[in-house]
């Protein structure tokens, strides 16, 4: 057996593949992206980023219907999109097992809201499996495609950005298990869900929850831990590691199945200590659904836990009252850090253009909602992903131009377009929709950690093959057959479905960025489209020796484009970092007095 140090990701990408899975489909998103960055490395697996995550679920449907195990990723809000085939496949069952990983982000650390997946799981009645380090992931994934197989259904694989991300000790034996493919049965009356078959699958699939609680109720995955029987703990993934150091002595009841709840055991671990409390963070989901089987639960004695967030051991003594260890106060007087565009980054220029013109932005999801920050200020609005193109066309229908007198400007990233912008802008066309909508194509997708899209045509397979030894052409050809994508032209996309006028323009040449929004937004009778592309900072790394700065007249312009190679030294001139600039030219073209410039 051999041990190795993984993360939470790591170590779900290492069980699904002993696991024997074949194909792995998702979108990337924090914290769940590096599974399947992991999970490709391995040459028996084939896998690719999908544009969204309802596709990937799809595409992992149509796989394990196929006959082969399927893993599917995305994080929490991916399962939104995702939802209408994640309700129709808990209704229809599988072939070959088919095992979803939901990752969740308590404290919002790269999303826009806190959700508890799990609630996704009862909703749809699909078995959730919860682990609590990355031992428990590995085996857990393991185990999930079994589950799977078992009850026909698919499985979720939950956890948090806590388990994703953190490193623990996992022991492995190193073996795949080579399952046989499962052949495909042409069976409508399973796989076609109209109204008449689905009624029949309904029964099969409340006939399932009953066999998945007989399941849970007598489960390994499901374990009770006695000990000072004045205190019976209630918990499931990473918080039952944060409950042991916190309460040593309490009893605890550990789900690791958290879909279905077994109400047999957690009554009798009820009945076997003085009181009974939940740990949980985010939400209600454990309280709410313990309480409807009739069990009285205690509140904690000294203060409530948060109600948001991530919930840490403190947090835990805080609330039964135990003491806290002694330990030194926080360092005061930091300097804050905030968020910033990299130096160089190709979107900088585009929102300080924004912010003269003084546009109201509807933005989107990715690093370029920084915008919304200091400096510059000029994102009104992020809500989700494809909301901008939407947006903008309903504050039009408003009337937001002509009562404000400021244009509405849709901004949306290349990844984020292709993910769901493609739609949004064919409802504006579609409708007639008028005004400006801007296409920032960095050529990644950035924000999760530079992975390929439609867009720029690089597969999950054509970066892994770049990267890792492990995917070889003589061990399996058909990896590497796979892996050349075919990018997507956004000019003739957007010619296609109708747009009115589309331009093209550098997204490092102000002038320029200038005269397309100067344009676009001259008129009210049109709907432009401006792709203004030029590569991420983290995709081209290319170098030019720093601009020198003279006889700098201190009006702070340079200052105002947000570069963190740019600052002022103690009598306010300008000052250029030369480690951390690029050498891009953005404030050579900012300065107004040309007190910058290339020597």
């Amino acid at each position: 057996m051999a041990k190795q140090l993984l993360s939470g990701n790591e170590a779900i990408a290492l069980g699904a593949w002993a696991a024997g899975v074949k194909v792995g489909t998702g979108y990337p998103g924090t914290p769940s992206t590096e599974t399947l960055e992991n999970l490709v490395r391995h040459p028996e697996v084939y896998c690719e980023w999908s544009p969204n995550e309802k596709v990937a679920l799809e595409v992992g449907i149509g796989s394990a219907m196929g006959g082969v195990r399927t893993l599917v990723t995305m994080k929490h809000v991916g399962l939104n999109v995702a939802a209408d085939p994640y309700m129709s496949v808990a209704n229809t069952g599988i072939n070959a097992g088919l095992v979803l990983l939901a990752a969740d982000d308590p404290s919002m650390y790269s999303s826009q809201n806190e959700q508890d997946s799990r609630n996704y799981a009862a909703f749809a009645r699909i078995p959730a499996l919860d682990p609590s380090d990355s031992q428990e992931a590995y085996e857990f994934a393991k185990r999930a495609f079994d589950i799977s197989e078992q009850f026909d259904t698919p499985v979720m694989l939950h956890e948090t950005m806590r388990i994703a991300h953190t490193r623990t000790m996992v022991e492995s034996d190193g073996v795949r298990n080579e399952v046989p493919d499962r052949d495909y049965v042409s069976e409508p009356s399973k796989y076609v869900m109209m109204p008449a078959y689905a009624v029949g699958r309904t029964k099969v699939t409340n006939e399932r929850e009953d066999k998945l609680v007989e399941f849970a109720e007598t489960s390994d995955l499901n374990r009770v831990e006695m000990r000072d029987t004045k205190v019976g703990i209630i918990v499931a993934g990473a918080l039952y590691n944060h409950v042991r150091e916190a309460l040593p002595d309490a009893s605890i009841l550990k789900l690791g199945i958290s879909w279905p709840l077994p109400p047999k055991k957690l009554a009798d671990f009820a009945a076997s200590v003085d009181k009974v409390y939940v740990v949980e963070e985010t939400c209600r989901y454990f309280r709410d659904h313990i309480a409807a089987l009739g069990i009285q639960l205690s509140e904690p004695p000294a203060a409530p836990l948060p109600r948001s967030g991530e919930v840490f051991p403190s947090d835990i003594r805080a609330s039964f009252g135990a003491q806290l260890p002694e330990h030194l106060p926080a360092a005061q007087g930091l300097p804050p850090r905030p968020p910033a565009f990299c130096a160089g980054c190709p979107h900088r220029l585009v929102y300080c253009e924004l912010r003269r013109i003084k546009a109201i932005v509807t933005g989107d999801i990715g690093c370029y909602t920084l915008g919304a920050v200091a400096p510059f200020k000029s994102v009104d609005s992020v809500i989700d992903m494809g909301a901008s193109l939407s947006m903008s066309h309903g504050m039009e229908l408003a009337g937001a131009p002509e009562r404000t007198g400021r244009p509405v400007i849709g901004v949306i990233g290349d990844s984020t377009f292709a993910h769901s912008g493609i739609t949004s802008l064919l409802g504006t066309v579609y409708n007639g929709g008028k005004g400006t909508l801007c296409i920032l194509d960095n050529r990644t997708t950035a924000m999760t950690g530079t992975q390929g899209n439609p867009v720029n045509g690089v597969t999950l397979s054509e970066q892994a093959n770049r990267v890792s030894p492990l995917i070889d052409a003589s061990e399996k050809p058909s990896v590497l057959d796979r892996a050349a994508g075919k990018p997507l032209d956004l000019v003739a996309l957007c010619n296609a479905i109708g747009v009115d006028e589309v331009m093209q323009v550098d997204a490092q040449d102000m002038k320029a960025i200038r005269k397309a929004l100067k344009d676009a937004t001259s008129h009210t009778d049109k709907l432009s489209v401006i792709i203004f592309k030029s590569p991420c900072r983290l995709v081209d790394r290319t170098r030019k020796p720093a601009p020198v700065i003279r006889d700098c007249r201190r009006c702070g312009t340079c200052i105002q484009i947000g570069c963190p190679a740019l600052g002022k030294d103690e009598t306010g001139h300008a000052v250029i970092d030369p480690v951390q600039c690029i050498g891009c030219g953005q404030c050579v073209q900012a300065c107004p007095f040309d007190c910058i410039q290339f020597d």
